[in-house]
């Protein structure tokens, strides 16, 4: 691997704390502190994304290149560090907050002139770790490792994964904060993206007012990962603004597409780039529910529930807006972009319902067919992607009880399949008004539902195998994931087995998972 070639551009461009003291601690008016990885001593590789280190420069993995996958005897030009952010966190303001369980190792630059960033997670303690250990066990690296790269395979905008690698040392978690810590297998994974800035970068420098800082912040983000920003002034922020709104926006309606559920949509956990960022309690939903939610510490509230994640999204690009105002100084524009926000995204997320029921195009009436489908699934708990997949199957005078029976997970009995019909009439009568012919329609229908999704169940699997010393279900899940849109697999493409409707790390997940 080109290791030499990394870079740290970042920490040359802003104030930070160079002490490389990892005590936990406040670090008022800087941007990042550097700090070292912990060190592990019996490293042993799990996965390697060979592709994408080839896709961003980083070359072929050689058996001495381990070392580097846990953060261990870096050479002289890697100089690591953690970045200080903020946030509201369930909707309070939470203060400092940063990188607790990241240690950057800085960017890389391929042939193409693509800028890369590389982080470990869970490589030790930093200064923002919160009372915590910075480590990462063997479930949540797993989960982040294989559930990015699923997004990436999906087309959803996501950060990426690059390795997953065993530390060779115990840590002590306790999975459902219910006072029962046990020794689990540390893990750490090595995740790439353009940029992990986050709204929170922006939201600390806004109050400590240190408005320089957020200035230079703010133009270096637009330089970096905007080139389609060609405006000046204060012009340029606000074209910014327009830009991350309109790419938070389409970031949801793909999250809605695919049926993934985040789980802790917190301003920190907000890419100022518009990605998926911070994989922890997420989920693939299996039977549609606007109300599920796969994190324990979000109930009862529900705050970041299905169908909730467009209007949460919203409500924090309010808070990103409050940060910028110090640069922006246009209240009458801000509320105006977030009021546009809010018809933005339910357009396209209307546009994106046309094309995975194959329609034409969007058209008025389609809204009552939209929510008359909404609950018609949540009556007849059907699995969102196994329903589509079932649509492009429909024959004229199907049996509909022997075709979506083994896709509901509740018993259809003859009101229930009566409700069934009555749609599935509705639909046909839809698709019959088309302008399109059925097999562009079916083509359509391909391109926009999966046939595989990276669902709990087959994650807690996998890493019960890879605890075992198995890696045949991690190998088989890469290569199902990888190809989303075949059906590489059958025995994955059904719904989720009834002996893990309530199990610990697969149907209930908290923020430590």
């Amino acid at each position: 691997m080109n290791i030499e070639r990394i870079s740290q551009p970042f920490i040359k461009k802003f104030p930070g704390d160079f002490s490389n003291n990892p005590m936990q601690r406040n670090t008022p008016k800087v941007l990042f502190s550097t700090i070292k990885p912990a060190g592990f001593d019996q490293p042993q590789l799990i996965a390697f994304n060979e592709p994408l280190s080839e896709e961003i420069g980083l070359g072929k993995f050689e058996e001495k290149d381990l070392d580097f996958l846990v953060g261990n005897n870096l050479p002289d030009n890697v100089q690591t560090y953690a970045t200080a952010y903020a946030g509201h966190q369930f909707g309070n303001w939470a203060g400092q907050l940063g990188d607790g369980r990241a240690i950057i190792a800085g960017e890389i630059t391929n042939a193409s002139g693509k800028r890369t960033e590389i982080q470990w997670k869970g490589a030790g303690a930093t200064p923002y770790s919160r009372h915590a250990d910075g480590r990462a066990v063997l479930r949540s690296s797993v989960r982040e490792y294989l559930m990015s790269e699923a997004m990436f395979h999906l087309g959803v905008p996501t950060t990426r994964a690059l390795s997953l690698a065993f530390t060779g040392e115990d840590v002590v978690r306790d999975i459902m904060y219910n006072g029962n810590p046990q020794l689990e297998k540390g893990a750490v994974v090595i995740r790439t993206a353009e940029s992990f800035l986050r709204f929170g970068h922006f939201e600390l420098m806004s109050a400590q007012q240190e408005y320089k800082t957020l200035q230079d912040l703010l133009d270096y983000t637009i330089e970096n990962y905007y080139p389609e920003i060609t405006s000046s002034g204060i012009q340029k922020y606000k074209d910014f603004f327009e830009n991350i709104c309109t790419r938070t926006a389409d970031l949801m309606v793909e999250w809605f597409r695919v049926g993934f559920v985040h789980g802790v949509m917190n301003t920190d956990n907000m890419s100022i780039l518009g990605l998926t960022i911070d994989y922890g309690p997420y989920s693939m939903m299996d039977e549609y529910d606007l109300n599920f939610t796969p994190n324990t510490t979000d109930l009862p509230g529900r705050r970041y529930a299905f169908g909730k994640q467009g209007q949460i999204s919203q409500w924090n690009l309010w808070q990103l807006a409050n940060a910028l105002h110090p640069l922006i100084k246009d209240e009458k524009f801000l509320e105006n972009t977030l009021n546009r926000y809010g018809s933005y995204f339910w357009e396209a997320h209307d546009k994106m319902l046309c094309r995975k029921f194959g329609f034409d195009e969007l058209r008025k009436d389609d809204e009552e067919f939209f929510i008359n489908w909404q609950g018609l699934m949540q009556e007849l708990e059907l699995d969102h992607t196994l329903f589509f997949n079932e649509l492009e199957k429909l024959t004229p005078g199907a049996d509909l009880k022997d075709q979506f029976s083994n896709i509901s997970y509740s018993f259809l009995n003859e009101e229930k399949l009566g409700k069934l019909k009555n749609f599935i009439e509705s639909y046909e009568s839809r698709l019959n008004s088309s302008t399109i012919s059925r097999e562009n329609s079916l083509q359509i229908m391909a391109q926009s539902n999966p046939k595989f999704i990276l669902r709990n169940y087959l994650l807690y699997e996998c890493i019960e195998e890879i605890n075992n010393g198995q890696k045949e279900m991690l190998k088989k899940l890469t290569k199902a994931l990888e190809n989303p849109y075949e059906e590489i697999y059958p025995e994955f493409s059904t719904k989720r087995p009834s002996g893990y409707d309530d199990t610990a790390g697969c149907s209930t997940l908290s923020c430590s998972s």
